[in-house]
């Protein structure tokens, strides 16, 4: 809308200034033929009223002073020549009549003689002024050429460019105050338009599978932007009914994947077990002395199976069913402290730049997070290793309290790092390696992170990130 503006003013402003050109000169042209046509009647009044006889010889006599006059009353200069272009008579006081005098030209002397009305006008630009010079012949009342009457006359654009100066300034003054409209009428234009387009932009950006999805309500005025808001409502519709079934595909296919490990992790005590039954029933003897010592032997083996088959129901009980966040406002530093109290190992390290760092969250949650990282930089430390070192420590970082647990134990290896996070995964000679997933499953709920850094043969370090609250 504003280029269309500014081309229509460019437009206007160059058709105006070739319309006052063209009127100007116009105007010129009509006002040197009027001059003429006068002082040719005048100069015709002359010849009729002369004593002398009419005679190119006579003309400078008949118009000795008579030129002058007529110079003044038309306001032009006058200047008389022969039939063969030289000077006879002129009304410029200053100019002498003598054999150098300019004459006229030969090609303008054949261009009167030529043309119908015995008439020529010359243009010329002299000094940046355009100059006419209009040449037509003078004749008795028998109309026979007497002379050549040469009228000089400088077209005067000053008005006109006075004019076409002060329509150009009204008319950008015009344009100026359209494109102020234009601009404020496009601005609320435009908000008036985006404003649905903002409100749809934004809960698009606002969209994921993850989450509960909001539809747009608003009614706009445009066929379109209404279009537009009622696909982004039907494809929310289709994006939460996919986002159900693909929740329930990857909850079936979890718990198959679950089903598996457990049945793994139970099938690995049974085997065990069937073999000790199987040898006792083979070799019982009931009069064997040393009966009672095989049978406390079996037993031990039994109980000790049972009891890895038990802590398999535990952790995938722990795993399958997280209990109920209790949120509450706790000091960050007070609660992992106080988790550190049921380690005795001499080499474990607390470290805190701030006495109170507050945030949101269950309080078991958080000391069950640390008391597994905790437990698994113990792990991670062989017995027979010298030196033991487990850092502790809680730091605020920006918005974020941070919680580091470091340890010198054996690292992980390269091609295990990419796995860690995976629930059936672990490098420990038992257990289920359910404990770093359900910790990572406890920080996301609570818009947190954790992450690692490792050296196999130095140590690893887990860094656990949550959003903590002001005061």
């Amino acid at each position: 809308m504003i280029v269309l503006i500014l081309i229509a003013s460019i437009l206007m402003a160059s058709i105006s200034v070739i319309q006052f050109k063209n009127e100007a000169r116009r105007y010129h042209q009509d006002r040197l033929e009027r001059k003429e046509y006068a002082i040719k009647e005048h100069i015709n009044y002359v010849l009729v009223t002369t004593t002398y006889p009419l005679t190119e010889h006579n003309l400078p006599l008949i118009f000795k002073d008579k030129i002058h006059e007529l110079a003044d009353i038309h306001n032009l200069e006058i200047n008389i020549y022969s039939l063969n272009g030289k000077l006879l008579k002129s009304s410029k006081a200053s100019f002498s009549v003598d054999d150098v005098s300019p004459p006229i030209p030969n090609y303008i002397i054949r261009l009167v003689q030529s043309s119908i009305e015995k008439r020529y006008v010359d243009i010329k630009n002299v000094d940046g002024l355009k100059n006419r010079s209009s040449y037509s012949q003078i004749k008795d009342n028998k109309f026979k050429p007497l002379g050549i009457l040469n009228l000089p006359y400088v077209e005067d654009d000053s008005f006109y460019e006075d004019e076409i100066q002060e329509f150009l300034i009204r008319l950008s003054q015009v344009y100026a105050f359209m494109l102020l409209i234009a601009f404020a009428l496009a601005y609320f234009l435009a908000s008036y338009i985006t404003k649905s387009l903002k409100t749809i932009s934004d809960k698009i950006n606002e969209t994921s599978l993850n989450q509960k999805n909001e539809k747009i309500v608003i009614e706009a005025n445009s066929r379109e932007i209404n279009s537009l808001i009622k696909a982004y409502n039907d494809m929310v519709d289709k994006l939460e009914e996919s986002a159900s079934m693909l929740a329930q595909s990857e909850r079936e296919q979890a718990w198959r994947e679950m089903a598996k490990q457990v049945a793994h992790e139970i099938k690995n005590p049974l085997t065990p077990m069937r073999l000790t039954v199987q040898s006792f029933q083979r070799k019982f003897d009931g009069n064997d002395p040393n009966l009672k010592q095989k049978l406390d032997d079996y037993s031990k083996t039994l109980i000790q199976q049972i009891d890895t088959m038990s802590s398999v129901a535990s952790a995938f009980s722990n795993f399958a069913s997280m209990p109920a966040q209790q949120n509450e406002t706790l000091n960050v530093v007070e609660v992992v402290e106080f988790s550190l109290d049921i380690f005795n190992e001499d080499y474990l390290v607390f470290e805190s730049d701030s006495s109170e760092i507050i945030t949101k969250m269950d309080r078991t949650q958080l000391v069950r997070i640390i008391t597994n990282l905790v437990k698994n930089a113990i792990q991670a430390i062989p017995e027979e290793q010298v030196e033991k070192s487990i850092i502790v420590a809680v730091k605020q970082f920006e918005n974020n309290v941070n919680i580091t647990v470091k340890d010198n134990g054996i690292g992980i290896e390269t091609e295990n790092v990419e796995y860690i996070f995976e629930p059936k995964f672990t490098t420990k000679t038992s257990g289920m390696g359910l404990g770093l997933g359900i910790i990572k499953n406890i920080i996301e709920n609570y818009k947190g992170t954790i992450t690692f850094e490792t050296k196999y043969g130095k140590g690893t370090t887990f860094t656990v990130s949550l959003p903590i609250i002001e005061k």
